[in-house]
């Protein structure tokens, strides 16, 4: 593949995981699940793209933050959460040789660490930063973890390229 259409495919691979990271948020805040103290954002599942190709770190990643002021957050959300979902997708992406259901990991604990504190000092949300880290650390097993590791196996086991 040429130097050309090489940058081409991984702009436009990039530019579809922000996209599929946006539209899975918005579908997860019409349900009312995407943001505040319990929080199940379905787009985190993609957080394991990264294992199939590099696009996805800074797909994930703009995703994320045009995801954060579409909700409508504050600076410091839309900057501290995408920058945790960077740190989780740089996580996946050198996990990638490893075993699949550890790929998911650096994106729960580098929610579970930053989210809390944008709660409780960005929002001013009352409760305590380990109330906040367990109950963000749920959402990112169930989104990242469960689901993450089934749309990862699902692309394997089909070999989807992506």
């Amino acid at each position: 593949m040429n130097r050309r259409k090489s940058k081409t495919s991984f702009i436009t691979k990039a530019a579809v995981v922000a996209a599929l990271y946006v539209v899975l948020t918005e579908i997860s805040a019409m349900l009312g699940i995407s943001s505040g103290v319990i929080q199940f954002r379905l787009s985190e599942m993609f957080t394991v793209l990264p294992i199939f190709t590099p696009a996805a770190i800074p797909g994930l990643f703009i995703g994320c933050f045009i995801s954060n002021i579409m909700a409508g957050g504050v600076i410091w959300d839309a900057v501290f959460g995408s920058i945790a979902t960077l740190i989780g997708a740089i996580g996946a992406w050198f996990l990638r040789k490893k075993n699949v259901y550890l790929v998911p990991l650096p994106t729960i604990a580098a929610n579970m660490l930053i989210v809390p504190f944008v709660l409780r000092y960005a929002y001013g949300t009352e409760g305590g930063l380990l109330f906040f880290a367990l109950t963000v650390g749920i959402g990112e097993i169930v989104t990242a973890g469960v689901l993450g590791v089934f749309l990862a196996k699902t692309l394997k086991k089909y070999k989807i390229e992506f």
